[in-house]
């Protein structure tokens, strides 16, 4: 992907042929890594640069769950070794350091990148040398897949794929907000955007009765929205980031447009509630990896044992890399080895983790089976936090 803030967590090309699955040249099998006296981590995540609002927050997750980890005891008797690198939003750097990890860091699992071009690109590398990476939040639906279709066998993910909430945004539309119709406006500048409304659009039971586009980095919205006006449609799904979604929705209430509005997790940030303004922001839904509405006792230590640590709130990226951690734990834990090829084996076997992300299970193609919360936003607050099931 471009290295572009508004880019961050899905927008990429595809870049899956590269991967071809391959697991030879490179591998480990020559590093005992049971004789070390700690099991290392890896943490790629762009602490710099222009999608560091993406990747510092989980890199500080990683540091407060290996801390955790630590404090009750470690991993099969052992403490946790974070080495950890920042690839600067670059995703060339992303690559060297993940080789890095990998061929002389000796670790067991790399945790990481966070957005999906400098994902796709540690992958390459970590699928060469047989070590698993697991990334937080590539979200690409490619991302797992090799050239063929077939899963790269060391390449996981916590966030689902774009296409899951895609679809379970269609759903939530129809089942919930009983929307026979609907008008799209999307970001035809971001692979992220035109593979959700396709997605949308597919799996959507009524009729999209409008489509318009935008480009990002645009502040004016008003032509768009005028066409848009004039059309007779039940629920405005944007598919986008806040940079753009904001403006919109500030302009389209402006306009007169109050048909609920749908956006994907995409609109996760709080710079949108500043953008769109409490008095637009209402009837807005959108989905998100992560909830703070939760009443769940974990989630409310995450939350807190964040705030404390780094004096600011946790955000979706920093729930599911924490997760992430704790995935990685039970796996070294389920191996008995931190030996890469054994944790990889054990990563298969991930069934019901109960994480502050919520309950999930991997499939074949390494992605999770989790629900998809979708977040009500009225007169600018979070009120509600709904839950489409998994497939």
């Amino acid at each position: 992907m471009k290295n572009r803030l508004r880019q961050g967590l899905l927008g990429l090309l595809a870049g899956g042929a590269l991967l071809a699955a391959g697991c030879s040249g490179g591998g480990t099998a020559d590093i005992n890594y049971d004789e070390a006296d700690t099991i290392k981590l890896g943490s790629v995540f762009a602490q710099s640069g222009e999608v560091s609002a993406y990747g510092l927050p989980q890199a500080q997750a990683v540091q407060l769950a290996a801390e955790e980890i630590n404090e009750a005891g470690g991993i099969n008797g052992k403490q946790v070794e974070v080495v950890e690198y920042d690839y600067g939003s670059e995703d060339s750097e992303a690559a060297t350091v993940t080789t890095r990890l990998a061929t002389e860091d000796e670790v067991s699992v790399i945790l990481g990148p966070d957005v999906s071009g400098a994902a796709v690109a540690s992958l390459q590398v970590a699928n060469q040398h047989e070590v698993p990476l697991l990334s937080p939040s590539a979200s690409l639906d490619s991302f797992t897949e090799s050239g063929d279709g077939s899963v790269i066998p060391y390449g996981w993910r916590i966030a689902y794929p774009d296409s899951y909430q895609g679809n379970a945004l269609a759903d939530f539309a129809a089942t919930d907000l009983n929307a026979q119709t609907a008008a799209v406006l999307g970001d035809n500048s971001s692979d992220y955007a035109v593979g959700l409304v396709a997605t949308f659009t597919e799996a959507f039971p009524g009729e999209v009765v409008a489509s318009e586009n935008f480009t990002a980095g645009e502040t004016d919205f008003s032509a768009v929205l005028t066409n848009l006006r004039g059309q007779d449609f039940d629920i405005l799904f944007i598919p986008g980031y806040y940079q753009e979604a904001g403006p919109i929705i500030k302009q389209a209430r402006e306009m007169g447009i109050t048909q609920p509005i749908l956006g994907p997790d995409g609109f996760g940030n709080d710079s949108l509630y500043e953008l769109a303004g409490a008095s637009g922001l209402t009837d807005v839904y959108y989905t998100t990896q992560f909830s703070a509405l939760s009443a769940n006792e974990q989630v409310e230590a995450f939350m807190s044992n964040y705030k404390e640590k780094f004096d600011k709130e946790a955000d979706m990226f920093a729930a599911m890399a924490y997760d992430g951690v704790y995935v990685a734990k039970e796996a070294i834990e389920r191996a008995g080895s931190a030996d890469p090829q054994a944790v990889n084996e054990a990563l298969a076997e991930t069934t019901d983790f109960d994480g502050v992300t919520g309950t999930f299970s991997f499939d074949e193609m390494h992605n999770p089976v989790k629900t998809v919360t979708i977040i009500e936003v009225q007169n600018g607050e979070d009120v509600e936090a709904h839950e489409v099931g998994a497939e």
